[in-house]
């Protein structure tokens, strides 16, 4: 199953989490009917009553926490008592784990999440929340960072990234909003409960009473809400262990996390528990206790014998014991097992890849063999200081704006008087600084993976200071209509990553559009695309068009026709491409695919912008495109 697949598979789960939730709803709605028939007997008026009542209830309770996590996977975060990793952070811990999940978002194509650790869980957890890669955020409990190598901990944020691309973060977000509507009754319950002891007199008694009954219709909403949260969570949890393992081409790094799981007292089970009931579905192991049917995972050894298939449970009886006696430190095992992630060469700017569209669609946020390994070599080829320029709160922008910047001076000039004129004249001379003294021999390749670096940094920003720089993001592209259509992409992919940042909620959405209904926004994003690759050259630019609209519409007659307005024509043809249906996006890739292939090779600055078209559509792809010819 690819990425496209997936993401067709969420939204039916999305469609199934509703049905479970409507007949979730009918059950509580029936058993209050029951409590009250049996209070006053079988009279219309307050049996109705009751059903409204139960109705408003569950309703309002499901869209007040739906409103209070619109905000995406940092609400959670902070709500679970996460505290954020700074970018710049030198504690050895911290430090590894931010190494490990910048490569990780590398390697898959997407933007580097925020970074959270819960201090006070010695448990060895994680999660990844959120509504899209935009506001993603990975978690990580302390006990995850004292006790687990780089290679299991790699392992574990392996495996919350498998959630990340494969649309579980969103249904995980939402399945948290729609079970606490029918938890709301019991919780009302306990709380009048709590706050109605020590009065006396009748009318508290029947308060009390009716708490009781309150929170026996609580204990069926708890009922149900563990029953769809363990039908919805436990096979992901199996998918997102393959895709872990992989990602990082081993199996010892997540079997090793799950046997330190089980083989440590601390376990996986957090000591804020009513906390991590409500996100059990959405963690790496079981935080809470339950088993059978209410499991939200699969048995710790069923995990791990699916990773290592002769792993007997007194192999884990063993490690208990050796445990029990000198617990482990990650840290150590670190420098005893020579955890240093091997490196590899770039290839050069002007070499040709080989590839085919349904290779390019099949690695669509599904990173594979070397991918991390050369997602290593991109992050060790950046520069420290440029790594730090990056991620200072300070230079960031600047960075940012310098990667846009045009070869041609007319037009760098422009985007210059840009800057100056909504930022300042600091700004834009830090800029021009940076391109100058760091991006004029920067490899291709390492303009997106900066930009990721960069991410963390800017989302950070105060709201107005963000609508500033995405303003002045918007106006560098344009500053000329002969603007790259690399610079463009570049500038869209921001745009649209900090835009969705900003309001998360509002801009996630399972698409459903067929090919046929955007035939001409298929058109302009190909003729742009083969006319970006061919310059100059019309009868090049036609067959590659034609190349990729075969693909695509294979059926119909669409003439080529290059927009007048060139590259600035594709401001009007992302939103409807982005609400194309999962399994038509995957015919999209290929046509973009067979478009900039056309000739039989892609260069390593057409497979960047290959991938930054995927990027802005949301189809994230690994910073190479398989291997390299011999």
């Amino acid at each position: 199953m690819n990425f496209f697949e997936r993401q067709a598979q969420a939204r039916r789960n999305s469609t199934r989490l509703i049905a479970l939730f409507s007949l979730a709803v009918l059950g509580i709605v029936l058993m209050v009917g029951v409590l009250v028939l049996l209070v006053v007997g079988p009279r219309p008026g307050p049996l109705l009553a009751a059903a409204v009542a139960t109705l408003a209830v569950i309703g309002l309770g499901s869209l007040f926490r739906i409103s209070s996590l619109r905000s995406g996977g940092e609400t959670v975060a902070q709500q679970l008592g996460g505290v954020p990793v700074a970018e710049d952070t030198r504690d050895p811990q911290l430090r590894r784990l931010r190494n490990v999940v910048e490569e990780m978002s590398i390697a898959s194509g997407v933007p580097v999440p925020k970074i959270y650790v819960l201090e006070q869980e010695a448990a060895i957890n994680a999660f990844a929340a959120g509504y899209s890669t935009s506001d993603a955020v990975v978690a990580v409990t302390r006990g995850a960072l004292d006790r687990l190598n780089r290679d299991e901990l790699q392992g574990v944020v392996a495996h919350e990234y498998s959630h990340i691309l494969n649309g579980d973060m969103r249904l995980n977000i939402r399945l948290i909003g729609v079970l606490f509507g029918i938890l709301m009754i019991g919780i009302i319950g306990r709380k009048i409960l709590i706050h109605g002891r020590g009065f006396r007199n009748s009318a508290t008694i029947v308060v009390i009473v009716g708490a009781l009954a309150a929170m026996a219709v609580g204990s069926l909403g708890m009922f149900f809400g563990r029953m769809i949260k363990a039908g919805v969570s436990r096979s992901r949890e199996v998918l997102a262990d393959a895709s872990a393992v992989q990602f990082t081409r081993q199996t010892a790094g997540i079997a090793g996390a799950l046997k330190k799981i089980g083989g440590l007292d601390s376990g996986s089970r957090l000591a804020h528990r009513e906390d991590a009931e409500e996100v059990s579905h959405m963690l790496f192991g079981d935080g809470v206790g339950l088993s059978g049917l209410f499991a939200t995972h699969p048995p710790l050894i069923k995990r791990i014998q699916a990773l290592e298939p002769g792993f007997r449970p007194e192999q884990l009886s063993r490690l208990q014991q050796q445990w029990m006696m000198n617990p482990p430190d990650g840290l150590q095992e670190d420098v005893a097992l020579g955890l240093v992630a091997p490196g590899e060469a770039l290839p050069h700017k002007d070499r040709a890849l080989a590839v085919t569209p349904p290779m390019v669609a099949a690695q669509v946020a599904h990173p594979h063999d070397d991918d991390y390994a050369r997602a290593h070599a991109l992050v060790t080829a950046i520069s420290d200081p440029l790594h730090d320029v990056a991620t200072h709160r300070e230079a960031a922008m600047p960075l940012v704006l310098a990667l846009l910047f045009d070869d041609s001076d007319v037009v760098r000039g422009r985007q210059h008087t840009e800057i100056v004129a909504r930022m300042g004249a600091s700004v834009a001379t830090e800029a021009a600084h940076l391109r100058e003294t760091h991006l004029l021999e920067l490899h291709p390749m390492l303009r997106m993976p900066l930009a990721a670096l960069a991410f963390p940094v800017l989302r950070r920003r105060p709201r107005p200071e963000l609508a500033t720089f995405l303003d002045t993001v918007h106006a560098v592209v344009h500053a000329d209509q002969q603007v790259s259509l690399f610079e463009y992409c570049l500038g869209r992919l921001l745009e649209v990553q900090l835009r969705e940042t900003l309001d998360p909620g509002r801009y996630i959405r399972f698409g459903r559009r067929k090919p046929g209904n955007v035939k001409q926004e298929f058109a302009t994003l190909l003729a742009v695309v083969a006319q970006a690759g061919n310059p100059g050259d019309k009868a090049a630019a036609q067959r590659a068009y034609l190349a990729g609209m075969q693909r695509v519409l294979p059926r119909d007659h669409v003439p080529y026709a290059p927009p007048a307005g060139g590259v600035q024509a594709l401001d009007d043809v992302w939103d409807p491409l982005d609400a194309l249906d999962p399994l038509a996006k995957q015919v999209m890739v290929e046509a973009i695919t067979a478009a900039v292939s056309h000739d039989g090779q892609v260069s390593v600055a057409e497979s960047e912008l290959l991938r930054t078209i995927c990027g802005v559509l949301h189809c994230p792809l690994p910073p190479t495109l398989e291997q390299l010819p011999h």
